[in-house]
C-alpha cells in the first residue's frame, strides 16, 4: 500500500557531488524512520544512513563526513547529499521506510562515479 520512489541518480565524476531524493506515498501513519541503503554489483546491500521521526540521524562509517541525510517537508520525504564521491560509491541506492503499519522499499536509483 505504501509506495517509495527514489530519484536524482546518474553519472558523476570522482570528487563531484550529487543529491538523491526519496518520497513515500500512500496510506502512511506514524513514520518511525527512513533509511538509505546501496548495493554494488556482486556485493551485499549496505546500510548508508537513517533519520528518525525525532530528527536523529545516523551515517555509516564508510561515508561519514561526505554524505548527509535530511528530512524534508512533508515528513515522508528524505534526501541524501553526497559529496567528494569516489569510484567505490558506485551502486544502486535504495530508500526504505518504517511506519506503524510496516516496511516498504523503493526500486532504487543508480549512481555511477566514473571519469
Amino acid at each position: 500500500q505504501v509506495h517509495v520512489v527514489e530519484s536524482g541518480g546518474g553519472l558523476v565524476q570522482p570528487g563531484g557531488s550529487m543529491t538523491l531524493s526519496c518520497t513515500a506515498s500512500g496510506n502512511i501513519f506514524s513514520v518511525f524512520v527512513m533509511r538509505w541503503y546501496r548495493q554494488a554489483p556482486g556485493k551485499q546491500r549496505e546500510f548508508i544512513a537513517s533519520i528518525h521521526s525525532g530528527g536523529v540521524s545516523n551515517v555509516a562509517e564508510s561515508v561519514k563526513g561526505r554524505f548527509t541525510i535530511a528530512r524534508d517537508s512533508p515528513e515522508t520525504t528524505v534526501t541524501l547529499q553526497m559529496n567528494s564521491l569516489k569510484f567505490d560509491d558506485t551502486a544502486l541506492y535504495y530508500c526504505n521506510i518504517w511506519t506503524r503499519d510496516g516496511e516498504a522499499w523503493g526500486q532504487g536509483t543508480q549512481v555511477t562515479v566514473s571519469s
